[in-house]
């Protein structure tokens, strides 16, 4: 396995991503990437008391207490800012809060959607293309600008309109609008901002921009 490049050091904030082996997809319907979603939210935490597989068969309101007790009571791995699926690729950006944090984090979370995706597609072998990638996040404008990225991916790829993203599920987005409540971490970002508005509008002023650059990415790199 290759050594990663860079430290993943604790109270850093990084962009974590990566992609489907061959750039297959890895989410094949609303069922994948929900359970993807729950995975998240179990295990950003350092303190599971049960595995997935068992905190899957609790009812509902055994598993919202759960993860309320898990909020109020224990340590967490990492801290989520900022999310996106998209069908062939995921990315973070997220503060590391333990030592090793995200690298446990992404291991089990890769590890436990593997096992699920490989059997119930009834396939073998690795979901994912090798180790996940991360870059540190060095500047305000760089975790801002960061975050506009990652929430136009479904836009810049084609896959939606802007005017869907605020319900495009799969994305914290919708948490940053408003448009309901999740497991993120947005206060920080939109600290930077008098609003959710102005937060719409900064992101919004790039949908052009960021098509543009995908389709060079595409012409130019082999990513």
């Amino acid at each position: 396995m290759a050594l990663r490049k860079i430290v993943l050091a604790t109270d850093q904030i990084y962009h974590i991503y990566n992609r489907g082996v061959e750039k297959r997809p890895i989410f094949l319907n609303k069922r994948d990437y929900n359970r993807f979603i729950q995975l998240i939210n179990y295990y950003r935490f350092a303190n599971c008391p049960v595995k997935f597989s068992q905190f899957k068969t609790l009812s509902r309101d055994s598993k919202n207490d759960l993860l309320d007790k898990l909020e109020s009571q224990s340590d967490k791995l990492i801290e989520i800012l900022v999310f996106c699926l998209m069908p062939n690729h995921i990315h973070f950006l997220c503060k590391q809060l333990k030592d090793n944090g995200i690298s446990k984090f992404m291991n089990k979370l890769s590890s436990g959607y593997s096992h699920y995706f490989n059997t119930l597609n009834q396939r073998v072998g690795p979901l994912f293309q090798g180790n996940f990638k991360a870059v540190r996040i060095e500047t305000d404008e760089q975790l801002i600008h960061t975050s506009r990225y990652i929430h136009l991916n479904p836009v810049s790829s084609y896959l939606i309109d802007f005017n869907s993203l605020e319900s495009y599920d799969y994305s914290s987005y919708p948490e940053y609008v408003g448009m309901k409540t999740g497991f993120c971490n947005t206060g920080q970002i939109l600290s930077y901002f008098k609003s959710a508005q102005e937060y719409k509008e900064f992101v919004s002023n790039q949908v052009d921009y960021a098509r543009e650059l995908e389709n060079i990415k595409h012409l130019i790199l082999e990513d």
